[in-house]
C-alpha cells in the first residue's frame, strides 16, 4: 500500500519547522513510518542546488534560473526519496514542495504562467501533495520574525513587496485547491499546533 504526501508551506517566519515537527509525532503516534524531507534540498545533490540557489551571488540572478534551479533540486528529490518512501508505504513530511515555487517564483518573481505550467509538468508529470498545510502570516511580521533567527538569505532579502505577492498567490492558489488547508500563522503558536492537530488526525482517520 502507497504511503501518503503531506507538505508544510509557507513565507518565512511562518512557524513551518514546530508544525511539521508536530505532524510527524501525530504520524509517528498513529503507527506511520514516516520519512522528512526539504526543498530545495534532502538529497546531495539537491542540498548543493539549495546552497547556489540561496547564496548571494555578486550578478543578477534571472528569474528562469531560480526557478529552474528549483525544480532541479525538486526532481531529485522526487527521484531519490519521495517517490521510493511512498512505495514502501511511508508517510513522507516535506518542508516546501512545488506550491512554493508556484508562489515565489510565480507570484513573487512574476515567472509567467505558462512558463510555470511547462517546467511544473516536465519535472512532476502530474504529481502532487495528497495533503497540503499553508501557514499564512502576514509578510511584515513572517519576515520580522526570520530576521530573529538570524541572517537573512537572498531570496528572504528580496522586499516586502515581494513577499506580499508571493502571500497573494498563496491565497489564491489554496482557495482553489482543495487539498490544501489554510491554518492562521499569526495566532499563538499553540493554536497552530492545536489545529494541525487535529487535522492530522481527522486525515489519517479518513485513510
Amino acid at each position: 500500500m502507497n504511503g501518503k504526501f503531506i507538505v508544510v508551506e509557507g513565507l518565512e517566519g511562518a512557524g513551518k519547522s514546530s508544525v511539521i515537527s508536530r505532524i510527524v509525532d501525530e504520524l509517528k503516534s498513529a503507527g506511520k513510518t514516516v520519512e522528512q524531507t526539504r526543498e530545495p534540498g534532502g538529497t546531495p545533490m539537491a542540498e548543493a542546488i539549495r546552497d547556489c540557489v540561496k547564496h548571494d551571488w555578486d550578478e543578477q540572478v534571472a528569474e528562469e534560473t531560480e526557478l529552474l534551479l528549483m525544480y532541479a533540486a525538486r526532481v531529485q528529490l522526487l527521484t531519490n526519496r519521495i517517490h521510493p518512501a511512498l512505495k514502501k508505504g511511508y508517510w513522507v513530511v516535506g518542508d516546501r514542495h512545488d506550491l512554493s515555487s508556484q508562489a515565489y517564483q510565480g507570484g513573487g518573481r512574476g515567472v509567467l504562467e505558462s512558463t510555470m505550467r511547462s517546467v511544473s509538468e516536465i519535472a512532476l508529470k502530474g504529481f502532487k501533495p495528497h495533503l497540503t498545510v499553508y501557514l499564512d502570516v502576514e509578510p511584515a511580521v513572517g519576515l520580522e520574525r526570520a530576521r530573529g533567527r538570524g541572517e537573512l538569505d537572498r531570496i528572504e532579502q528580496s522586499g516586502l513587496a515581494f513577499f506580499e505577492r508571493t502571500r497573494e498567490k498563496y491565497l489564491a492558489l489554496a482557495k482553489s485547491d482543495d487539498s490544501i488547508v489554510t491554518i492562521d500563522a499569526m495566532q499563538p503558536m499553540e493554536k497552530v499546533h492545536s489545529a494541525v492537530s487535529a487535522l492530522i488526525k481527522q486525515y489519517v482517520m479518513g485513510k
